[in-house]
């Protein structure tokens, strides 16, 4: 019984003190999302969302894509689409018409710098630079982010095809 009463005890002052027990079942106080987001994450999905609800896979089923933040507040990000064909003349400024805009379509890529909103788990890109000229030099938001673990998801609202977006990406390790 005494035992109980002092585990029970030493819980109450771990509570009182904010400490809480993740699902993992060990102690740990919330990072935030400032810390837990720094890293390279490669992309597992990213869909598509019509103001209908209707979801599309925006770069094939089988998406590759990258993106980077690094603590100073710095990122880069690269989706593509892993099926896009190949140019025959071999020589990125001898593509038909039909091989460009497949080219187009299946990547995008920006880069940039960052800041973390901390109450409503979000951040915005200053994006310096994209591979889609419309998006040079705009601040976007993103979120609400969802990070669990090695898995973070994002919302974009403003997607670069209209509706917005989802994407879903791994921590690399």
């Amino acid at each position: 019984m005494a035992q109980y009463r002092c585990t029970m005890t030493t819980l109450a002052t771990l509570m009182t003190f904010g400490l809480v027990f993740s699902p993992g079942g060990t102690m740990a106080q919330q990072k935030a999302l400032k810390e837990q987001i720094v890293g390279t994450w490669s992309l597992v999905a990213v869909d598509n969302v019509e103001p209908n609800g209707t979801r599309s896979p925006l770069y094939g089923p089988n998406p590759k894509g990258i993106v980077v933040f690094d603590s100073g507040g710095h990122y880069v990000l690269q989706l593509t689409n892993p099926s896009v064909p190949k140019f025959a003349a071999n020589n990125r400024n001898a593509g038909t018409a039909d091989e460009n805009k497949a080219a187009v379509q299946g990547n995008l890529a920006h880069f940039g710098t960052y800041s973390i909103d901390e109450a409503d788990h979000s951040f915005t890109l200053r994006i310096e630079g994209s591979s889609y000229p419309n998006w040079a030099g705009a601040q976007q938001k993103r979120g609400p982010v969802a990070l669990v673990g090695d898995d973070l998801k994002w919302t974009n609202p403003g997607s670069s095809v209209g509706g917005s977006s989802e994407l879903v990406w791994k921590r690399v390790k």
